[in-house]
């Protein structure tokens, strides 16, 4: 199966948001609690207009089975060379390497634009810290049950990725 990366458009709302919203009912992947609506995410996509930022997905047979992005790591001015990373797969439709092909178009994207990249991964997750090591994030700190979800507290481990510029 070849898949296929490319900057996601209006028509992959859909399929994003049913993504994601696996991930916020059935998982503490992400700390979102309440599924996102279709207007929701059209907000949430219009902020990549005119921005630093980048949104691609994966495609597998002309269906989307996951996407990545750069977002603000922090609103401060200072901040603005750095972003955060985050990636999500459908675990039955992507194969094996959807999450490498993603992040490595993210990577090039964010290269010229970004001085450091981080990813804030909810813990345990080690499928996603084994990822993101392989394409060079180094882990530089973690938070202790910073996040609550389903009754029990989750930790996280931020990642960091040093790009060229």
């Amino acid at each position: 199966m070849s898949i296929t990366i490319r900057p996601a458009t209006v028509a992959d709302l859909g399929a994003i948001n049913n993504i994601y919203n696996h991930y916020v009912l059935n998982t503490h992947i992400t700390f979102d609690e309440q599924p996102w609506t279709l207007a929701q995410r059209q907000t949430w996509f219009a902020k990549f207009n005119d921005s630093p930022y980048s949104i691609n997905v994966a495609l597998i047979n002309g269906t989307v089975c996951g996407f990545s992005y750069t977002s603000t790591y922090r609103p401060k001015s200072a901040y603005q060379r750095s972003a955060e990373v985050t990636i999500y797969t459908d675990a039955e439709l992507a194969p094996k390497g959807t999450g490498t092909k993603l992040y490595e178009q993210l990577i090039t994207n964010a290269k010229g634009v970004f001085h450091r990249l981080y990813a804030i991964i909810a813990l345990p997750n080690q499928a996603s810290i084994a990822l993101h090591r392989k394409l060079g994030f180094r882990t530089v700190g973690e938070l202790s049950d910073v996040g609550y979800k389903f009754d029990q507290y989750y930790s996280t481990v931020m990642l960091e990725k040093q790009l060229d510029n």
